[in-house]
């Protein structure tokens, strides 16, 4: 919801509960919201993590086309990037990143995997084929873990001088021996679907973003994150061996 609206909201709910307490306004809550770091709820897997990558597109909005859509004139969109890394076990969102659409997707994969804690360990890290890159499969190698990523049509041996370039060959030449298929299917790389699933979620809490400066809208789109995070949570049920 819009500021305006938020404040409304929240209002007419401590009315509703009795309370008197003050909400503040949409100005304070603007200001705010710049410098808002959010912290992503998550449970946690046990045992080593698989983490499937996904990104996308989403719609932002700034001063000029809030002012055209006011007053009219012609619009300029503005386009954001967001990605994400799910945990394959639980499908909470372990790390995401929000950046302007002129930044690639392979080279903000190794900030993705920061953002999991060093002592984290990752068994496994799925994303497409945008991702067949060194840096990619390097960062990824650091961490311990086995790249999932389809190399590219055209893709060529890489000199072996790393543990991802090694791995990376090995995905190349059995995918030409045995066929992309085949090498899919057992590489386990359908998994990513789970993740590509998750995004369509993060689409349902709004196809665009209200905030107009970058700052805010990556608060938003974190704030998304954390609310999904806790929808995902109480839909999975939790279990104890009785007797």
């Amino acid at each position: 919801m819009a500021l305006r609206q938020t404040t409304g909201f929240v209002e007419s709910l401590l009315r509703l509960i009795g309370l008197d307490w003050n909400v503040p306004n949409f100005s304070t809550l603007s200001r705010r919201q710049k410098t808002l770091k959010v912290n992503i709820p998550y449970r946690g897997s046990q045992g080593p993590l698989h983490l499937l990558i996904n990104r996308t597109g989403i719609k932002g909005e700034n001063e000029g086309e809030w002012i055209a859509r006011k007053h009219g004139g012609a619009k300029r969109r503005v386009l954001r990037k967001i990605l994400i890394g799910i945990d394959e076990q639980t499908l909470e969102i372990r790390a995401a990143q929000f950046t302007t659409s002129d930044v690639g997707d392979a080279p903000v994969l190794p900030e993705l995997l920061d953002q999991i804690l060093p002592d984290q360990e990752i068994a496994s890290v799925t994303a497409d084929g945008a991702f067949d890159t060194r840096k990619c499969h390097d960062a990824i190698a650091a961490r311990g873990a086995a790249a999932i990523i389809p190399p590219r049509k055209n893709g060529k041996p890489w000199k072996t001088d790393g543990a991802g370039a090694i791995a990376r060959n090995e995905a190349l030449r059995a995918s030409r021996r045995f066929g992309r298929t085949i090498w899919r299917r057992w590489s386990g790389y359908h998994r990513r679907s789970r993740a590509e699933t998750k995004m369509h979620c993060v689409k349902l809490l709004g196809q665009r973003l209200t905030a107009r400066d970058f700052d805010r809208q990556v608060a938003e789109f974190q704030v998304r994150v954390a609310v999904l995070n806790g929808f995902t949570a109480l839909g999975i049920p939790v279990t104890e061996a009785v007797g």
